[in-house]
């Protein structure tokens, strides 16, 4: 399949559109409780930039987002010069043609227009493969989260 593009999210469709994608794979298939997939970060005017990867035809396919700043503080122990990768979701009908390593390269262009060394996340361990293809590296133990095995890992972006 082809005929699928990548944008930053812009205004109440885009990000309603972010949240269908999210609740289909987080909530509905991953079983994530709903009350805590949606948070502050995902609030208008919070600075998080949400990207959405849509279908020619204007369906959403997958999504992610980036919190920098003050936002992303609390995840990256406090270095403002990290973001933090997060909420990457792409719909399971379309897996494995690339959406989820463009909506990454979208994440990581945002973090470096804003001037960031690096990107955090904190990747489910059975995705641990795919974010270790595209240059992230693990580190800390393994934890739980919502119920589901995670590891924090971390890209520079320099080079």
């Amino acid at each position: 399949m082809s005929g699928w593009s990548i944008r930053v999210a812009v205004g109440p469709a885009d990000r309603e559109a972010c949240f269908a994608v999210r609740k289909e794979v987080f909530v509905a298939e991953q079983r994530v409780p709903e009350d805590i997939e949606y948070d502050a970060f995902d609030a208008e005017g919070s600075g998080t930039v949400h990207v959405l990867a849509v279908r020619d035809d204007g369906v959403p396919l997958g999504t992610g987002r980036l919190l920098h700043g003050h936002a992303a503080a609390g995840r990256t122990g406090g270095d403002l010069s990290v973001g933090s990768l997060g909420r990457l979701a792409v719909s399971r009908a379309v897996r494995g043609l690339g959406i989820g390593k463009a909506l990454v390269g979208a994440i990581e262009d945002a973090a470096r227009e804003r001037g960031l060394a690096a990107v955090d996340l904190h990747a489910q361990s059975h995705a641990l493969g795919f974010y270790e293809r595209l240059g992230y590296v693990a580190y800390g133990e393994e934890y739980q989260d919502a119920g589901i095995p995670h590891r924090s890992m971390r890209r520079s972006l320099s080079g």
